[in-house]
């Protein structure tokens, strides 16, 4: 018997990351699309329409392990380790202030999403970049207008908030559950559906956008 390993990662996750991750899954597996095996969605398996499910918890040296392992067929699996995962790019440059800075562009040329803040260490820019990454797929999405609170369960670390702003346009913000700000659309919509389609396009390509350094 041959055995090949394609993709293998370790991290910690929250309770509701690890929702968030197996919402992913399960939503691609109802769907009839490519399953993402890595969060960036880089790394893929379309399945068969119908697999074997193995359940297993157990107790090990002091730790207990879930785990759930399906099969497929290996000629009824198609697996991509270089799927499409995002049409955007973080580009980290240093603004006029020398402090570091992130902007998340897409393909278009459009900036979709942006830091709002400078950084004196460039290390600090590129935590928020992954923070950014990590969070914004999964989070939940509020009207503050409304008084809207995200739900309790599933969702990430952060939300994005939907609010109008002085010039009465839509606007949206990505806001850790620490209170912070850590990403925002740095414009106005006139419309909530243009505003959540900006948001939605943070969503998907966040991910998997690659970082770069634009020469100044």
């Amino acid at each position: 018997m041959s055995e090949k390993t394609i993709h293998e990662s370790t991290r910690s996750r929250s309770r509701q990351g690890l929702a968030t991750y197996l919402r992913r899954i399960a939503r691609a597996l109802g769907r009839g699309e490519p399953v993402p095996v890595d969060d960036e969605g880089t790394v893929t398996v379309d399945a068969a329409g119908t697999g074997d499910v193995e359940v297993e918890l157990e107790r090990v040296d002091g730790t207990v392990h879930l785990e759930v392992e399906m099969e497929w067929p290996d000629e009824e699996a198609e697996i991509d380790v270089e799927a499409a995962a995002s049409k955007g790019t973080f580009e980290l440059y240093a603004d006029s202030a020398d402090q570091y800075r992130w902007r998340l562009r897409h393909d278009n040329g459009n900036v979709i999403a942006d830091g709002g803040e400078g950084y004196a260490d460039k290390r600090d820019a590129r935590s928020g970049i992954e923070s950014v990454q990590r969070n914004a797929p999964g989070a939940h999405v509020i009207d503050v207008s409304r008084d809207e609170e995200a739900p309790d369960e599933g969702g990430s670390d952060a939300t994005f908030e939907l609010f109008r702003d002085k010039a009465d346009e839509y606007r949206w913000r990505l806001r850790h559950d620490n209170g912070n700000v850590i990403a925002d659309g740095g414009q106005g919509y006139a419309s909530k559906q243009k505003a959540k389609q900006g948001l939605r396009s943070v969503k998907s390509n966040a991910p998997g956008a690659a970082v770069e350094e634009p020469e100044e």
